[in-house]
């Protein structure tokens, strides 16, 4: 335990997402020897950060205008539509360069453990969005894991009686990975999501 702004500034680094104790005490030791300067310049950021950034109104995602830059760009296919959980996952799909179309942001996943719900999420807002009859297929990147795969299926029967085609990423094996690590799970999606080898 320290005396004062230190241990105040220790505590608020350590309610960082994935900052433990032992890290926040090294992020404060490192800005309490780093030049003012450069300290000034990260306050600054952080600053910034929260007086500019908005979510689009539109798709959810991170913006310092009304509309992401994705939801600005024209040439985006306004027909086809990517339901990602988080913004960093906007910018995961967009460094593949594999998909034109746009985003929605729900803003999370159904975990009924933490008390997320359905309502919790942009749901209401991509209903909305489907309503007019443009977008004719969703695609659902949401994660892998439990709570994904349950905010999918959710989404996957809420979307059913409207006739979309509702299609979800494919997941199985990482490239340069060994069948004797991958868990059952990871495994049985491969065998499930298997195509025909063109040779």
């Amino acid at each position: 335990m320290y005396e004062g702004v230190v241990q105040d500034l220790i505590d608020e680094l350590g309610r960082l997402p994935g900052v433990g104790p032992k890290s926040a005490q090294r992020i404060a030791f490192h800005i309490l020897q780093a030049d003012p300067t450069d300290v000034r310049r990260l306050a600054h950021a952080l600053t910034q950060v929260k007086e500019k950034v908005r979510f689009c109104t539109v798709c959810g995602n991170v913006s310092e205008a009304d509309l992401c830059r994705v939801c600005q760009d024209p040439r985006r296919d306004p027909s086809l539509i990517c339901v990602v959980e988080e913004p960093k996952d906007v910018v995961a799909v967009e460094r593949t360069r594999e998909f034109r179309g746009r985003y929605h942001v729900l803003g999370g996943a159904i975990s009924p453990i933490e008390g997320v719900g359905p309502d919790d999420l942009r749901i209401r807002e991509l209903m909305q969005r489907l309503a007019d009859g443009t977008v004719t297929e969703l695609i659902l990147a949401t994660d892998p894991n439990l709570e994904g795969e349950a905010t999918a299926t959710y989404l996957a029967r809420l979307l059913k009686p409207m006739g979309l085609k509702v299609t979800r990423l494919a997941s199985g094996l990482p490239v340069g990975g060994d069948l004797e690590y991958a868990d059952e799970v990871t495994l049985g999606r491969a065998f499930e999501g298997r195509r025909l080898l063109d040779v």
